[in-house]
């Protein structure tokens, strides 16, 4: 029986990951790269690496990628106080769920853009604890995320369940042998999703799969 649901926060529960994008697309075009969908997912939402080799093939110093790094968090901080906003249906699902679960927010956001994107929008009374990245070791796809969240419930892994929407999420949730529901995002729709519990259409769809007795 799931007693506990870790959830990831960009792109499951809250519409910020094309903001994320938005931001790295500005900064590089300032440093003349196109960053391109297809680029940004596969070394941020699959490898979870970034692309700051592509500056330095361009012959940008570490001093110079640190400076514009700082720059595209920036531009990401100010596009969250303007735009960040709720994924249709999460509070919703969120009120169904809430005191029949532990429920838990593991994210890769780093704690100021987390604390940015929650001020306002009144979803962090639903959960038990969250989890940014400066509370573990290695981020997504590493399981170590994970790991902290089960340790942190005190339950097995059988009796936890995490819902995700990309494919270094995905394998973080798989290494730390937890199932794993994924609802793909337009950015993500064309990833690997093997290994996933199940894969849905809508956030809307969780309560009737725990609420129902069907695991």
């Amino acid at each position: 029986m799931i007693k506990a649901i870790f959830w990831d926060n960009d792109g499951v529960l809250v519409d910020t990951e094309i903001l994320y994008y938005r931001a790295c697309k500005e900064t590089f075009s300032e440093i003349g790269i196109d960053l391109s969908e297809e680029l940004y997912v596969e070394y941020f939402l699959k490898r979870s690496s970034g692309t700051w080799h592509l500056a330095e093939e361009k012959g940008y110093t570490n001093d110079e990628i640190i400076k514009l790094r700082e720059k595209r968090n920036l531009i990401y901080g100010s596009l969250l106080k303007s735009t960040a906003k709720v994924i249709n249906g999460a509070e919703d699902t969120l009120k169904k769920l809430y005191g029949k679960f532990v429920m838990g927010i593991v994210t890769s956001s780093r704690k100021d853009h987390f604390q940015i994107i929650h001020k306002y929008l009144g979803l962090l009374k639903y959960f038990d604890f969250i989890l940014t990245v400066e509370d573990y070791r290695e981020p997504k796809p590493a399981p170590d995320p994970y790991l902290k969240a089960i340790e942190l419930t005190g339950l097995s892994k059988d009796e936890c369940v995490v819902i995700e929407d990309s494919e270094r999420g995905l394998r973080a949730a798989v290494q730390a042998g937890l199932k794993c529901y994924v609802i793909p995002t337009g950015l993500t729709k064309h990833s690997n999703f093997s290994g996933a519990e199940k894969i849905l259409n809508s956030i809307k769809e969780v309560p009737g799969l725990l609420l129902n007795g069907s695991e």
